[in-house]
């Protein structure tokens, strides 16, 4: 299919080109990835609708600005070297990026495609496009290692191998620094790993990431626990000239209702993170234990609610209830993932909320009780606030639920590091622009400064704090 020259009316004239995936029927069977990616003539036509906008909304919604309308020209002229390398200017984790990012809430949602067509919908698909530049080079081999600048004999710590992390060590490594990245896991990858299941993220895209660190000269230290193994004024006095610090937001919250202690009970977190970095999917070939539940709740309606959700169905329960206490509309997770987990049978119990577990002898969950909710006045988060119906608890049948409403900032560098200055909520306040925190020579981004936030929002974060760390690494001044 060859490039065609179209007037502005033709191109709005072409739909959205629809990604090929699994049959939910199958996929609920498997950990394959669901959607299965353009090929050549799919991104053809898709790249085809973009209207190369002088003014580009489109980049000024995306965290990393990302030259979208270049990148996507090099698509329609089959460039696709020249395509996945404008993308890699700002953005080090494309094949990441194009298949978990909220692009509808981002890049796409000022495409002027979507606006003409009043449906962000049917704006131009970015993140489709961007998944196809980055699984086109990842079909040829060994990605091109950028240019590294000659040694500045200066030392980076990096505390975390998330986005954000990955990010500053790849932006401060091209300026001619040494980078370390200390991961607390036994694998590289942060939230990247543990938290995203290998059908939306297959495991082996983070590690060719972290590979391609590696070979610009990262050094990445796993099983190293900042705060524990050494704190951050160890790592300063060996020898570290600036630190970055990007732990996450990995502590779970639970509801505080009676019977969270049962056994059979998760937190996302632990079930997440059993299934994806420990592959308890395919016990006992892997010896990481998880509940072979039946009947299954998730408490929640997010992302990671979702994940788990869709994880459980693979791990072979009969009926997962998604339990979340607003109506569908006042979900946070994507509607592509509200829409893929429907498909795979997910039952989603809207406008309620559980109120109690119920064990039997053993200890082991067995119910829970629920009660109905209707939709009040908005609260603060701008969405209409939950109410109970008095009078409505009802029960479902369980063996196993997981708690999926949100994590606080990992506290365990702010305990080690008192002259980090932190916010009620435990976050490490970092100034908006720099990332600096109040300690000098410390920065900070992504969900220990943001709370549970997006990959690309940690990742603007992660290109501001480098560009300041190299800054300060030139100057010395704080």
């Amino acid at each position: 299919m060859e490039a065609k020259n179209l007037t502005t009316k033709e191109r709005l004239q072409i739909p959205p080109v629809a990604m090929p995936e699994q049959d939910p029927r199958e996929r609920v069977r498997n950990v394959s990835e669901v959607p299965i990616g353009y090929d050549a003539a799919m991104a053809l036509t898709e790249s085809q609708r973009c209207l190369q906008c002088k003014n580009a909304p489109c980049v000024k919604g995306c965290p990393v600005e990302i030259d979208i309308p270049a990148f996507i020209k090099a698509i329609v002229e089959g460039k696709y070297r020249d395509s996945i390398n404008k993308i890699k200017e700002t953005n080090i984790l494309p094949a990441v990026c194009g298949r978990v990012c909220p692009q509808e809430e981002q890049c796409q949602k000022g495409c002027v495609v979507g606006k003409a067509h009043k449906d962000v919908d049917k704006a131009v698909q970015i993140g489709k496009l961007e998944r196809f530049a980055a699984d086109w080079e990842m079909e040829r081999g060994e990605a091109e290692v950028p240019v590294i600048k000659a040694s500045t004999g200066k030392r980076v710590a990096v505390v975390g191998s998330g986005p954000a992390g990955l990010t500053v060590a790849a932006d401060v490594r091209r300026e001619g620094h040494e980078v370390t990245v200390f991961e607390a896991l036994h694998r590289p990858g942060g939230v990247l790993i543990y938290g995203i299941p290998e059908f939306r993220l297959p495991k082996r895209i983070v590690m060719r990431e972290v590979r391609n660190l590696e070979r610009m000269g990262v050094t990445v230290r796993t099983n190293y626990v900042v705060g524990k193994t050494a704190t951050i004024d160890e790592l300063f006095d060996e020898g570290f000239d600036a630190v970055f610090v990007a732990t996450g937001a990995g502590l779970p919250l639970f509801m505080r209702i009676p019977g969270e202690n049962l056994n059979g009970v998760y937190s996302a977190n632990e079930y997440l993170t059993r299934a994806n970095l420990m592959a308890a999917y395919s016990f006992p070939e892997s010896d990481t234990p998880i509940a072979r539940a039946r009947n299954v709740a998730v408490f929640g309606g997010g992302n990671v609610a979702m994940d788990a959700a869709r994880t459980a169905l693979r791990l072979g329960a009969e009926n997962v209830y998604l339990i979340y206490r607003r109506s569908k509309a006042e979900m946070p997770a994507r509607v592509e993932e509200v829409h893929h987990a429907e498909q795979e049978g997910v039952q989603m119990m809207l406008l309620q909320n559980p109120i109690r577990l119920i064990g039997d002898d053993d200890g082991w969950v067995r119910e829970v009780e629920c009660i109905k909710m209707e939709l009040g006045e908005p609260d603060a988060s701008g969405r209409r606030r939950p109410v109970p119906i008095e009078g409505s608890e009802f029960r479902v049948a369980i063996d196993a639920c997981i708690v999926a409403i949100g994590n606080a900032s990992n506290p365990l560098v702010p305990a080690t590091t008192p002259d980090i200055a932190v916010n009620k909520w435990g976050n490490i306040v970092a100034d908006e622009e720099t990332l600096k925190t109040s300690k000098k020579g410390v920065y900070a981004g992504g969900d220990i400064v943001l709370g549970a936030a997006t990959v690309i929002l940690a990742m603007g974060q992660g290109r501001k704090a480098a560009h300041a760390i190299n800054e300060f690494l030139a100057s010395g001044a704080w």
